[in-house]
C-alpha cells in the first residue's frame, strides 16, 4: 500500500471518527438538554410545592370582622381573649354549637381530620403504606358502624348539637385558609359529618379503655404463673401507699416475708397509659368557703395539644373548659353551678374469649385505599356481640373480644350525650343522675357544686365477669349473658361539704369492696402524695391546689433511694460513699436543678430491668433480699458517671404527629425535666399532664386552666406555642367566664351573621 493510500485511509478514519464523535456529541447534547429540562421541571415543581406549602404556613385565618353564614338563626359573637381562647355567645344552642364547630375547624382542622382518620382506620389514604398496619388494627373495632348506630340512636338535642357542629366545621373548611399540613401532604379534607364527631369521641374511648392487647398480654402471664403468681407479678396496689377515694390509707395486710416468687419472669415493660390526677375539697375545708376542684389529665404529649379551651354560652347553656377537637360541648370543666373532673378508672373494659367454632357467614371484608399503593383487602370476623383479633400477633389464632360500644344487640352506648348533659347539670346530685346513664369507658368522676358539696363516683361500663381483664375466658362462656356492674354498685363518695376526694388511677375502693374491677390499677404513688399534701393542711385555696399540681416529689423513688443508700457505703469506694450521702440527703423531688434526681432515675431503671416490675423491686428491697445486692452493686457502678441535672436529662420534646416525616418545623418546644412517672407533676418521654385546671367553684374567674403549647394548631400562628413559657413556669391563667372578665380580656371580635 503506497503512502497516498495510507494517508487517504487515515483521512477516512479521521472523518469517521469525527462523524462518530459528532453523533456522540449530538446524543450527549440531547441528553443534556432533557436533563436540564427535567432538572428545571423538578426545580419548578419543588418551587411550586414549597410556595404552595408556604402560603398555607403564612395564611392567617379570619378571627375578626364578620362572616355571613345563612344557616344561623341569629348573629353569634366570638370573642378571642389574650390567649386566643374563643368565647362564644349565641342566641340558641344550635348557633352556639355551629360556632364551636367553626372555631375548632378554624384552629384545629388538620388535627381533627387525623383523629377522624385514626378512628376510622383511613390514615393510609393520605399517609401511604406505613400507616396501613395502624389502620388494620383500628378496623377491628368497626368504629364506622358504631358511629352510624350511635347517630341513629341519638336523641333530638344531641342530634342538633352534632349537626350544627358539623355545619360549623364545613363552614370553616369553606371560608378559612387550608392549614399547612394539608398542603404539605397534597390533599383536601372531605366534609365533616355528625358521625365523624361520634368517631372522634370513640377514638378517645378506645385510648382510655383497657385494651384487648393488654388482656392478651396478661393472659400469657396467667397461663405461666396462675392466679397467685399473677398477683405477685401484677398486684392491684402497693399496700404501703394504698389510699381510697377519700384520701384515707387502706388497711394494710401483713408485709410479705420475702420478695415475689416470680422474680425469674421477664420485666413487665412499662408503657404509659392514659391517666390523670383529680382531687377536690368541700366548702368547709377551704379558705374561700367555696368548693375547690383540681384536674390534670395525663395523655400523649403532642402538638397541637389534645385539648381545645373554650367558653360556650346560649340560653340555658353556659360551659367552659377543655373540649376534644372534633366533638361539640365541653368535656372537662364547669358550667355556672358545677365543676367536674375525671381520671381513667383503669377498670376492665373488654372481655376476651377463646373463639370456639367460627361461622363462615360472620366474616366481613374491609378495603383499604393506600396512597401510592394498591388497594388492600382484609377479612375481619365479627358476630353480633364480639369482634375477633389475632392472639399474640398470629392471624391463625384468634380471640373474640366483647366491648360494650361494639355490642349490636344492645342500644348504642355513646359517651358524648353524657358530657353534653353534664354541661347542663345544675348541681352534684343532678350530675350523678346524668352519670348513672353513662356507658362509656369507666372513669372516676370528681364533682363539686356552688352549694359547696363535693362527691365522687366511678361511672361507665365495667363487665361483671370473673376474668377482670386478666385472662382469656373459654368459648363456653360466650353463651353467658353480658352483664355490667350497676351504677349503684360502683365505688362512690356521697356529696358532702366537708368531704375530700382523691383520684389518680389508683385502686379507689377499700379492701372490703366486693369487686376486683381491674386486672391492675396504676401504682398508688401519686394518690398517696396527693393525700399527703391534703393532710398537711386543714384549709386550702386555689394557690395551694395549683402548687400541688406542680409537686415533683416521688414517695416511691424516695423510698428506693434511702433503701439502697446504705449499700453504697459497703462498697467502700469514695465515689460510692459520696453517692450514698447524696441519696440520703435527697428530698425525693424530680426538680429541674437536681443531679441526684437524675441518678435515682437511672438507678431505678437499672434495678427494674432485673425485676418483673417496680412493685417487685420495692418488695425485695423491703424484705432485704440478699439476691438484690449484686444488682445494687452493678447499678452503683453504672451510676459513677457524672450525671446532668434533671432539667436536661429528663427533658421531653413536644412533637407533631408528622414528625416521622421530614416536617420537623412543625414540632413544638422541648419541656425541661420536671417530675417523672410517679410524681403529681407527671412528665415522661412523649407523655405528660395535658392540661392543669383548678376551679374555685362559683367564683370561676378566680381559678384557671393551662395547656402546654397553644390554642392554635396552625404552625404559622403566633398562638401555636405561645402558652409554653407559662406552662413551664407553672403559671395558672384564669379562663374568663363572666362577661366583664371576658370583655377585659378580649383582643379580637368575630361576628357570624345570618
Amino acid at each position: 500500500m503506497d503512502r497516498k493510500e495510507t494517508d487517504r485511509r487515515r483521512e477516512d478514519d479521521a472523518v469517521d471518527l469525527f462523524r462518530h464523535v459528532g453523533a456522540f456529541d449530538a446524543v450527549t447534547a440531547t441528553i443534556a438538554r432533557h436533563a436540564r429540562a427535567f432538572g428545571v421541571s423538578v426545580a419548578a415543581i419543588a418551587v411550586l410545592y414549597l410556595s404552595y406549602a408556604a402560603a398555607g404556613y403564612r395564611a392567617a385565618p379570619i378571627v375578626a370582622g364578620s362572616i355571613v353564614e345563612p344557616s344561623l338563626g341569629a348573629p353569634v359573637l366570638v370573642r378571642r381573649d389574650d390567649r386566643f381562647v374563643a368565647h362564644i355567645t349565641a342566641a340558641s344552642e344550635h348557633d352556639a354549637f355551629f360556632a364551636q364547630g367553626f372555631v375548632e375547624g378554624t384552629d384545629r382542622l388538620f388535627q381533627m381530620d387525623m383523629t377522624r382518620r385514626y378512628a376510622l382506620g383511613t390514615l393510609s389514604e393520605v399517609l401511604g403504606p406505613k400507616s396501613l398496619g395502624l389502620d388494620e388494627m383500628q378496623r377491628y373495632y368497626d368504629v364506622r358502624d358504631i358511629a352510624e348506630r350511635e347517630w341513629r340512636g341519638a336523641g333530638p338535642r344531641e342530634r342538633t348539637a352534632l349537626a350544627a357542629f358539623s355545619d360549623g366545621v364545613n363552614a370553616a373548611i369553606r371560608v378559612q385558609p387550608l392549614p399547612v399540613e394539608f398542603r404539605m401532604l397534597l390533599y383536601r379534607p372531605r366534609p365533616w359529618r355528625p358521625q365523624d364527631s361520634l368517631a372522634v369521641s370513640l377514638a378517645v374511648s378506645i385510648a382510655l379503655a383497657d385494651s384487648w392487647r393488654d388482656v392478651l398480654s396478661r393472659d400469657d402471664i396467667w397461663r405461666r404463673v396462675g392466679a397467685g403468681g399473677f398477683d405477685d407479678y401484677l398486684p392491684l396496689s402497693d399496700p404501703r401507699y394504698d389510699v381510697s377515694a377519700d384520701g384515707r390509707p387502706n388497711v394494710r395486710p401483713a408485709p410479705a416475708a420475702g420478695g415475689p416468687r416470680i422474680a425469674s419472669l421477664p420485666h413487665l415493660a412499662a408503657h404509659p397509659r392514659a391517666g390523670s390526677n383529680a382531687w377536690a375539697a368541700g366548702a368547709a375545708r377551704t379558705a374561700s368557703g367555696r368548693a375547690l376542684l383540681a384536674n390534670d389529665p395525663h395523655l400523649d404529649l403532642t402538638i397541637p395539644g389534645l385539648w381545645y379551651l373554650l367558653d360556650v354560652r346560649a340560653p340555658g347553656f353556659h360551659a367552659a373548659g377543655a373540649s376534644i377537637p372534633g366533638a361539640p360541648g365541653v368535656l372537662l370543666g364547669h358550667n355556672e353551678r358545677l365543676a367536674w373532673g375525671a381520671t381513667n378508672a383503669d377498670a376492665a373494659a373488654m372481655t376476651a374469649f377463646a373463639p370456639g367454632r367460627l361461622r363462615p357467614r360472620n366474616w366481613e371484608r374491609e378495603i383499604f385505599h393506600v396512597r401510592n399503593g394498591k388497594d388492600v383487602a382484609r377479612a375481619y370476623y365479627r358476630t353480633a356481640r364480639e369482634f375477633a383479633v389475632p392472639y399474640a400477633g398470629d392471624r391463625q389464632e384468634l380471640a373474640l373480644i366483647r366491648w360494650r360500644p361494639f355490642d349490636r344487640l344492645r342500644p348504642p352506648a355513646g359517651a358524648l350525650a353524657t358530657f353534653l348533659a353534664l354541661d347542663r347539670a345544675t348541681d352534684v346530685r343532678d350530675a350523678l343522675r346524668v352519670l348513672s346513664g353513662y356507658q362509656g369507658t369507666a372513669e372516676n368522676f370528681v364533682l363539686a357544686d356552688t352549694r359547696g358539696t363535693v362527691a365522687y363516683h366511678l361511672a361507665g361500663s365495667v363487665p361483671a365477669d370473673r376474668a377482670w381483664g386478666r385472662y382469656v375466658e373459654s368459648a363456653a362462656d360466650l353463651r353467658a349473658p353480658a352483664h355490667t356492674i350497676a351504677f349503684g354498685r360502683l365505688p362512690a363518695l356521697r356529696p358532702a361539704r366537708d368531704g375530700i376526694v382523691v383520684s389518680a388511677n389508683n385502686r379507689m375502693y377499700p379492701r372490703t369492696y366486693p369487686y376486683r374491677l381491674a386486672a391492675a390499677f396504676d401504682p398508688p404513688y401519686r394518690a398517696y402524695r396527693i393525700a399527703q399534701l391534703l393532710h398537711a393542711r386543714s384549709r386550702y385555696d386555689v394557690a395551694y391546689f395549683a402548687a400541688m399540681q406542680l409537686d415533683t416529689v416521688s414517695p416511691a423513688d424516695l423510698e428506693l433511694a434511702r433503701g439502697i443508700a446504705p449499700r453504697a457505703r459497703e462498697l467502700g469506694e469514695p465515689v460510692d460513699v459520696a453517692l450514698g450521702r447524696d441519696l440520703l440527703a435527697w428530698n425525693g423531688a424530680f426538680a429541674p436543678g437536681s443531679r441526684t434526681a437524675t441518678t435515682v432515675h437511672a438507678l431505678r431503671l437499672d434495678l427494674e430491668a432485673g425485676q418483673p416490675s417496680f412493685y417487685a423491686l420495692l418488695r425485695r428491697l423491703r424484705a432485704r433480699s440478699p439476691g438484690l445486692d449484686a444488682d445494687i452493686r452493678l447499678a452503683f457502678f453504672d451510676a459513677r458517671n457524672r450525671w446532668p441535672r434533671w432539667g436536661s436529662a429528663g427533658s421531653v420534646p413536644v412533637e407533631h404527629p408528622l414528625a416521622p416525616l421530614p416536617f420537623g418545623l412543625l414540632d413544638g418546644p422541648t419541656l425541661p425535666g420536671d417530675g417523672d412517672e410517679y410524681t403529681i407533676h407527671l412528665q415522661q418521654d412523649g407523655f405528660s399532664q395535658s392540661f392543669r385546671a383548678v376551679w374555685n367553684v362559683g367564683d370561676w374567674d378566680a381559678g384557671g386552666i393551662a395547656i402546654p403549647s397553644g390554642e392554635s394548631g396552625e404552625p404559622g400562628s403566633g398562638h401555636y406555642t405561645d402558652l409554653a413559657p407559662a406552662w413551664i413556669a407553672g403559671r395558672l391563667a384564669p379562663l374568663p367566664f363572666g362577661d366583664r372578665a371576658i370583655e377585659a380580656a378580649t383582643r379580637e371580635r368575630l361576628t357570624l351573621v345570618p
